[in-house]
């Protein structure tokens, strides 16, 4: 795999063309000496489980994975909390009002973004909603649909770090 940071040619700080790698995670500059660490990018998943004992679920309305299964979330934006990210993220894609957030675990991914693969934090968070009803496909997903635990299919979901998830998540509900 190429270096996250391969795409980056010029230093941010002073322009100059010999900005090259420094570490595993780290460009520099041998002209100014800026040091640009490749962190990761935070992401938001919702476990969102109704009642009945369905997940909701999306369909990925655009790439990576478009037409696959997914769940509510998405990147956090500057000054938010994870838990505000993943507020938002659930009402753009759903336009469910999350009412209570916890945190349940957090998984490490490679997410292609316009040819480039970013490397993410996906925090996966047990969301409450108070009007279930009011569910509908908004932004990024295309449809959504109730899933029930012991009827939800691992393989059908595009991403990779959402299989991990899931993985993890129905390992402990439905034992």
């Amino acid at each position: 795999m190429n270096h996250p940071l391969d795409k980056f040619k010029y230093c941010p700080v002073c322009g100059s063309s010999r900005f090259d790698i420094h570490n595993e995670k780290s460009k520099q500059c041998a002209d100014c000496g800026f040091t640009y660490y490749a962190n990761p990018s935070s992401a938001t998943v919702a476990l969102i489980v109704n009642e009945k004992n369905e997940l909701l679920t999306v369909c990925r309305g655009k790439e990576p994975a478009k037409g696959t299964r997914d769940l509510p979330g998405g990147f956090v934006d500057m000054d938010e909390t994870g838990e505000q990210g993943m507020m938002r993220e659930v009402k753009e894609e759903t336009g469910l009002v999350v009412n209570r957030v916890e945190f349940l675990f957090s998984i490490p991914n490679l997410y292609e973004y316009s040819g480039m693969i970013i490397h993410t934090l996906d925090m996966f968070f047990l969301c409450q909603v108070d009007d279930m009803a009011a569910v509908r496909a908004m932004d990024d997903a295309a449809d959504y649909e109730w899933i029930p635990l012991d009827e939800i299919i691992i393989e059908e979901f595009g991403l990779q770090s959402i299989r991990a998830g899931l993985h993890r998540f129905l390992s402990v509900q439905i034992s």
